[in-house]
């Protein structure tokens, strides 16, 4: 793999370590972040056995072509790519910001980044490890997962939810520590000691919240139709209706949800059905029909519609950055989501006429604090792009394979 760059190489905006080392994690809920042995005062602040701690970010890109299952992991600080299990056939991919999800026809393949973060709120540790091949969770191929740090739930197409070991997963072992009983409408997503899931009861769908053994607690008095897409955000979990979305937070030991609906006059069949974030952050994205793109502002509860070309993808860093909409004439396009005003446009990053991969898999936007990633299946490349400098293309990685599938985790 060749590195071009434009400018000096990128350094991400990262905490001091000897900041983060200072700082207490009192209270913490990771137990991953914990010493696997020995007792606090002997063993360095959050320790992880088999980890490295890094003062900035290790993020990586999880990169595969589902046509010969070539996949790899781009190592953003290195430049270096790393082989890892062949995967075919995958038509999704999912990330909870450490392991990679490749959905197939067949079940749902597991890879280990290696890179990772920990989120105590005042502070953040950043880690790095082994890459590994985890292997095959048996599960169908329009399977959702999702994670919290201790268990990730897989939701197939029938609305069976399966439990596992995330610390399992973490050592390499796949170990399945339950099986919901009943079935739920989208996927089951853990969220603060508990699981969220949506229930067909009669000829409503019901937001349900079970404890990790699957029985049910007390739940909010919530409904929501046609339940699709979610997100996780510092202020809850977003989940996505077909009149707006439902914010299920926690405080005090109780949930409550709080619906946000679409302005009276947008188009129900410009609904969003798929949210994109900087991770953690409280502004969602998700395009708005064909020529135009959604973003939720959790903080303030509101919907804005901003009028676009074409989109294929969309992404946002929240907090006054832009709005990064990946377009059908190949290039990113910049714009102010308070005015909808475009401020800046790359050249054309996208090579051939058609902007999806061989599997109808289209090129997404990946964000972070600082730099923004965009696949190229045909050109075999992903570009990074400074959000914050007009659009700049920082770097340009040429790979050895076709990124159709693309996602960045260590953040």
């Amino acid at each position: 793999m060749t590195v071009r760059r434009n400018v000096t190489p990128w350094a991400s905006a990262a905490l001091v370590l000897t900041a983060l080392l200072a700082t207490s994690c009192t209270g913490q809920k990771d137990s991953a972040s914990r010493p696997a042995t020995g007792s606090a005062s002997a063993t360095p602040h959050g320790y992880v056995e088999g980890a490295k701690e890094a003062a900035e970010q290790q993020s990586r890109l999880l990169l595969n072509d589902p046509a010969d299952g070539d996949s790899r992991v781009l190592d953003l600080l290195t430049g270096k790519t790393h082989r890892t299990a062949r995967v075919e056939g995958a038509d999704r991919l999912d990330t909870d910001g450490r392991f990679g999800y490749l959905h197939t026809s067949e079940g749902t393949h597991v890879l280990d980044s290696g890179a990772w973060m920990v989120d105590h709120g005042d502070h953040v540790h950043y880690y790095s490890a082994e890459i590994r091949d985890v292997g095959e969770l048996p599960a169908g191929g329009r399977s959702q997962a999702r994670s919290d740090i201790v268990v990730t739930t897989v939701t197939d197409e029938d609305g069976k939810g399966v439990l596992y070991d995330r610390s399992k997963l973490g050592k390499g072992e796949i170990a399945s520590s339950r099986t919901l009983t009943g079935t739920y409408t989208g996927a089951v997503v853990p969220y603060e000691e508990h699981l969220l899931a949506f229930a067909d009861e009669g000829a409503t769908t019901k937001l349900v919240v079970l404890d990790r053994k699957g029985e049910s607690v007390a739940s909010p008095a919530a409904e929501c139709e046609e339940p699709r897409g979610d997100a996780v955000t510092r202020r809850g979990v977003v989940l996505g209706c077909a009149d707006g979305a439902l914010l299920v937070s926690h405080k005090n030991g109780a949930f409550t949800a709080e619906a946000i609906p679409y302005p009276e006059d947008a188009p129900r069949n410009e609904r969003a059905t798929a949210f994109r974030q900087r991770p953690g952050s409280d502004t969602l994205t998700a395009p708005a029909g064909d020529d135009a793109v959604w973003v939720l502002d959790v903080t303030d509860r509101t919907w804005t519609r901003v009028e676009t070309g074409p989109v294929i993808a969309a992404n946002t860093a929240g907090e006054g950055s832009p709005l990064l909409v990946l377009e059908t004439d190949g290039s990113l396009h910049g714009y102010d989501i308070a005015t909808g005003k475009q401020v800046a446009r790359t050249k054309t990053l996208l090579t051939g006429e058609e902007p999806t991969g061989a599997d109808g898999s289209a090129p997404v936007v990946a964000v972070d604090r600082g730099r923004a990633y965009v696949n190229d299946p045909k050109g075999n490349r992903v570009f990074e792009i400074d959000y914050n400098d007009d659009l700049r293309i920082a770097r340009t990685f040429d790979l050895d394979i076709e990124p159709v599938l693309m996602a960045e985790t260590g953040r």
